[in-house]
């Protein structure tokens, strides 16, 4: 055990940060002898997980307290200790941050949907006390997907599916990039261990030229740059596995048109040296064109300032478009350290101000959802929190910043509550749009109100608005000016909604269940429950399952529950919008796995992925075979056929390997022009000793309209083969 506070004392050392040493010491003290006998599921002792918690946030520059109140977060929750007996010994700062974090161990997805959003609710109420307390956390919870194996399957998922909707977006928020994006890489090995598997052996494979590549372009750079600038740093960088993902499998693109999986990131001392920078870059290397973006004049939400611009070094053997990141050592510590740069390098946070408004996002999403449903806090996490934003300018020059898919009722209210409940419509860039328009980056959008003083929102924009402040706003007028409105409407919902389940009673049941619903929902009348429906403060969608219940508790005779128990049964599987129809499913998102393609024809299984759909492979992918029989896997794995009355279309790549000749490429385009295929990409390079590779994707609508098309490329002069690849 003393190795272990030896351990602690060294990465203090090594930080050159001024720390507590006795307050530490007396904290590990007190948690080794509370967690004495407790193991963890690998079998460690238990004050390993403190302990590597608290390395974590010496590795971040945190003060200690913070360190502390690391070894002590678990002693509450799991131990005898009380939160009196760390007040008196440590005092109320410590003992604070402790409590906060005891609170938050509490939240599980495997729990009810009300309970965690409320859960929710208390880690940012803690958060918006102390922003500590959210820092610990997101350490704790970094430590324990690291060491997730030791947990059941099903553990795993669920702790993986509540990493990437709550934590990493907080982690990405707050700006502290590592942890974010390991967060959501070992979420995504588990969530979708096959697509991880593909982009691990795509980076892999290509590595080693990637390597030198890279390697080529930073000496050019240093040499050009080192003598114009002093202290300036050159490094490479690999994007991120779920970056990759969020590209490859989410967006729908290949490996090759991502231009930012390699990048080069250069750091200098001053704002006016990032642009001389700028310059000089784009004099050495060929420009992509619409590929430049300036974080530094227009920060993100999180902080994060930098210049991006994607280039091509056409002096080199391989031409590869590359991402160059310019930004001074400030921004760096920033980018990399996010809200603990704070700590790290500055002497104290006390009346910071600035801290304080970058904190500001938490105090409005509290105060947000303070009147809606809880659960509606965690979809703003998700979706106002998204890594994507847009900057979009008022016509005065003001920038907003909003999550990618946002429209312009989203950039009304972003401006006032007053203009979004006012607004009539919107112009983009002088032209009228409809209201749901999306805005993008670098469009000018101006607002028209109108002055007529019962003008107020549309119900309707509850189902176009993509923020939760917006969708808050609009459900707090309503609640306000329309009350009785709100009653009938919400009555309306609740029997229609009663109608499609099923639930009839008669009038006097029926008073009689509402107000034990509305009495269970915590409502102190009916009216009140209706007007909430109403206004949207509650999601019918969300509490109908347990109404439906209670009403067959109550009312439902043994034979009709048992006739519907059957009917449901029989519901075994449903057909989805992509051609496919997976079994013991009712409703699922669909994608079609990249390593292997699969088309009508091919014989397919389906994996669920948890919270990205189902993957559907073909049973004879390589893939497939080496993790059908794996434990981590088992029972994920699903009957998938193809639906024989449904027309889609498909992608499918094709690799070609030729003899290289003049008027080869045409003739592979007038082949698929002939048969009237349409292509996606097509991509040729010349190989060693006289040989050509052609990669094409193609639509086509079966596996024997494919094989027709590969026919037809293999009658072309010079091809030696045509194969299936991945896109």
């Amino acid at each position: 055990m003393e190795n272990l506070y030896s351990k602690i004392e060294a990465a203090m050392e090594k930080s050159g940060k001024q720390y507590d040493k006795e307050l530490i010491r007396a904290a590990y003290d007190l948690a080794e002898k509370s967690h004495e006998g407790q193991l963890r599921q690998s079998g460690e002792p238990y004050i390993t997980h403190p302990v590597a918690v608290t390395l974590i946030l010496i590795e971040y520059g945190m003060d200690s307290e913070t360190i502390a109140a690391a070894l002590l977060h678990d002693v509450v929750e799991d131990t005898g200790v009380t939160l009196e007996e760390v007040t008196k010994q440590f005092g109320n700062s410590i003992a604070l941050l402790v409590d906060g974090v005891t609170k938050l161990t509490k939240m599980s997805f495997s729990t009810k949907e009300e309970q965690q959003a409320e859960n929710v609710r208390k880690m940012l109420l803690a958060m918006a006390q102390d922003v500590r307390v959210i820092i610990i956390k997101l350490a704790d919870r970094l430590h324990n997907m690291r060491t997730m194996k030791f947990k059941s399957d099903i553990k795993q998922r669920q702790k993986a599916l509540e990493t990437m909707e709550v934590y990493a977006p907080l982690a990405h928020r707050l700006g502290i990039r590592a942890i974010k994006e390991e967060l959501e890489d070992t979420a995504i090995e588990i969530l979708d261990p096959i697509a991880y598997a593909e982009i691990e052996e795509h980076i892999n494979m290509e590595k080693s030229e990637m390597d030198n590549f890279i390697k080529e372009i930073k000496e050019k750079i240093s040499a050009r740059l080192g003598n114009e600038f002093e202290n300036v740093y050159v490094e490479g960088r690999v994007k991120s596995v779920y970056g990759i993902y969020r590209k490859v499998y989410m967006g729908g693109r290949d490996f090759e048109s991502v231009y930012d999986i390699y990048a080069v990131r250069v750091i200098v001392n001053s704002v006016t040296e990032c642009y001389s920078v700028l310059g000089m870059i784009h004099d050495m290397f060929t420009l992509i064109p619409n590929r430049f973006k300036d974080y530094i004049s227009t920060p993100k939400q999180n902080m994060y300032q930098s210049l991006h611009t994607t280039v091509m070094d056409k002096s080199s053997s391989n031409h590869f478009p590359f991402e160059v990141q310019i930004r001074t050592w400030e921004m760096h510590h920033t980018a990399e350290y996010g809200i603990a740069a704070h700590w790290k390098y500055k002497a104290g946070v006390s009346g910071n101000d600035k801290l304080d408004e970058r904190l500001e996002w938490v105090r409005k999403m509290l105060e947000a959802q303070k009147e809606s449903d809880a659960t509606d806090l965690v979809r703003s996490i998700k979706s106002d929190l998204s890594p994507d934003e847009v900057f979009v300018y008022t016509p005065k020059g003001d920038v907003k910043s909003l999550p990618a898919g946002a429209t312009v009722i989203d950039f009304a209210y972003a401006i006032h509550t007053q203009v979004g409940n006012r607004m009539v419509g919107a112009k983009v860039d002088g032209r009228m749009v409809s209201l749901d328009f999306r805005v993008k980056t670098g469009m000018i959008v101006e607002i028209i109100t109108s002055s007529a003083k019962d003008r107020g929102p549309s119900r309707d924009w509850l189902n176009i608005v993509q923020t939760g402040e917006a969708r808050s706003k609009i459900r707090a007028w309503f609640k306000k000016e329309r009350r009785e409105e709100n009653i009938a409407q919400g009555k309306e919902d609740i029997e229609r909604e009663f109608k499609r389940n099923n639930i009839v009673l008669s009038e006097e049941e029926y008073a009689k269940f509402i107000d034990e619903v509305a009495r269970r929902q915590k409502f102190p009348s009916t009216e009140e429950f209706y007007a909430a429906i109403g206004y949207g403060g509650i999601a019918l969608s969300k509490i109908i399952p347990r109404i439906k219940d209670d009403y067959q508790k109550a009312y439902k005779t043994d034979e009709a529950a048992k006739l519907e128990k059957a009917m449901a049964k029989n519901r075994k599987e449903k057909k989805t919008s992509s051609g496919v129809i997976i079994e013991e499913l009712d409703e699922c998102l669909v994608k079609f796995a990249r390593c292997c393609n699969p088309l009508p024809g091919d014989d397919i299984v389906g994996f669920v992925t948890r919270g990205y759909g189902v993957s559907v492979h073909k049973r004879e992918c390589v893939n497939v075979i080496n993790a059908i029989n794996s434990e981590s896997t088992a029972g994920r794995w699903v009957n998938a056929r193809w639906d024989s009355a449904q027309f889609e279309r498909y992608m499918s790549a094709i690799e070609i390997s030729a003899n290289d000749r003049d008027g080869l490429l045409a003739d592979v385009s007038i082949a698929l022009l002939n048969m009237k295929i349409p292509i996606h990409t097509l991509n040729a390079k010349e190989c060693k000793d006289g040989m050509a590779s052609i990669k094409i994707t193609i639509e086509v609508g079966s596996l024997e309209q494919l094989t027709k098309v590969m026919d037809k490329f293999k009658a072309i002069r010079g091809v030696i083969s045509v194969e299936r690849c991945s896109q």
